[in-house]
């Protein structure tokens, strides 16, 4: 599960319980990335607080989407594997899949050029340019959209670095997702076998 060691749900107490039982409520059960916080729970809540921040100007499928770029370019399988659901939720799985999987037709042009951006900002940020900022322009995006795509890729960054910093590997909940999708999101560590 990771690499270091845990509170047991049973054994926490103040923040970290309540921490726990906030993630518990919120997934159905307590999630394997929820652990590693448990030796500094105010980290979570800050995190928390953050990316609720960033996240409330976008739009839930653009959010999705840049989400699921930025992880897959860093190559964390949770966070791709966790936000692919949640698009799931908003679109349904037929319409994840053909965005994702990049099947003829989805994601059209703009959403597209959105996931690369945000590919390119996760791992080559430094080759960002004009011409970058200017082709999302282009396609009708403000500066302040164009802010909120790196906010979120930044605050992926740091999360992903954590997880799999300590090992986390992705619920087995994950594997219920249509193995070809699954396959594709696995670009770091495997799903949970227990």
């Amino acid at each position: 599960m990771s690499y270091i060691e845990t509170i047991a749900p049973e054994q926490a107490e103040g923040e970290v319980q309540a921490m726990y039982q906030r993630q518990r409520a919120h997934f159905g059960y307590l999630p394997n990335y929820a652990r590693l916080f448990c030796h500094r729970p105010e980290v979570m809540k800050a995190w928390a607080t953050l990316i609720a921040t960033i996240r409330r100007p976008m739009e839930s499928r653009r959010y999705e989407l840049v989400t699921v770029a930025a992880a897959r370019a860093l190559g964390n399988s949770y966070c791709s594997l966790a936000h692919t659901k949640f698009l799931a939720e908003l679109v349904g799985m037929e319409a994840t899949q053909a965005m994702l999987l990049s099947e003829e037709g989805s994601p059209g042009p703009v959403e597209r050029d959105i996931m690369a951006f945000a590919a390119k900002v996760a791992c080559r940020a430094q080759e960002v340019n004009a011409a970058d900022i200017e082709a999302l322009r282009a396609h009708g995006l403000a500066d302040d959209e164009i802010f909120d795509i790196v906010a979120v890729v930044a605050g992926r960054a740091f999360f992903t670095r954590i997880l799999d910093g300590l090992g986390a590997e992705p619920d087995t909940a994950y594997r219920e997702l249509p193995s070809k999708l699954a396959t594709a999101l696995c670009v770091g560590r495997p799903i949970a076998l227990s």
